[in-house]
């Protein structure tokens, strides 16, 4: 099995600091998924370790989907070692729309893929997207499980905060769990330090 962690420290991919969550938490640590994404070669060993784990489940698979800019990579390796098609959405003045031609037949089997899933809010509005055309979300994926969600063969315990469905199984390769605060309760802000939004909608 990989070393997620290794991974993404020797690819200078988990960052220390003061960091605005796409969540609207604050936390000391940063995965920046893109930084290991930027290697062909470890994108592709990734996917094809937690491809192996979502084939072993005998989920069937028909179509992968990433809301963008995040999971794109992700999720287009993913449907690459599944052998399956790839479709995005995107925002739109800020509403999750799924555009560029992509269609979505009725009962459509699709895995909704993300490079990181914290309590799984982008994707979850990328998957609302595909069940309104049709689309049957069979699983969720990401490369990491920050720790909040529970994912198959995982030990940690489902966080209240976590939004994905529980009847509908979760595939990662790995859990970084680390502190997360809400801003009022954030002690880097009140030593006064300035949280830094480093995700795909601001970089």
């Amino acid at each position: 099995m990989i070393n997620l962690e290794k991974i993404y420290i020797d690819s200078k991919a988990y960052l220390k600091g003061h960091f605005l969550l796409s969540s609207g938490k604050h936390s000391e640590y940063y995965l920046q998924s893109a930084k290991v994404l930027e290697n062909p070669k470890t994108a592709e060993l990734l996917a094809f370790n937690l491809a192996k784990m979502i084939k072993k489940s005998g989920i069937h698979v028909e179509t992968v989907c990433s809301p963008a800019l995040g999971g794109l990579l992700a999720g287009y390796e993913l449907a690459r070692s599944l052998g399956v098609r790839f479709i995005f959405a995107e925002r739109v003045k800020n509403i999750m729309t799924i555009k560029r031609g992509f269609e979505i037949k009725k009962n459509e089997k699709i895995l909704m893929c993300e490079d990181i899933i914290t309590t799984g809010g982008s994707v979850l509005e990328a998957a609302s997207q595909v069940e309104k055309q049709g689309g049957k979300i069979v699983a969720f994926a990401a490369l990491a499980n920050r720790g909040f969600c529970k994912r198959e063969g995982g030990n940690n315990e489902i966080n209240h905060t976590c939004k994905l469905p529980k009847n509908i199984p979760f595939f990662a390769l790995g859990d970084f769990e680390f502190d997360v605060y809400d801003k009022e309760n954030c002690p880097l802000c009140l030593n006064g330090s300035k949280a830094f939004k480093h995700g795909s909608r601001e970089n």
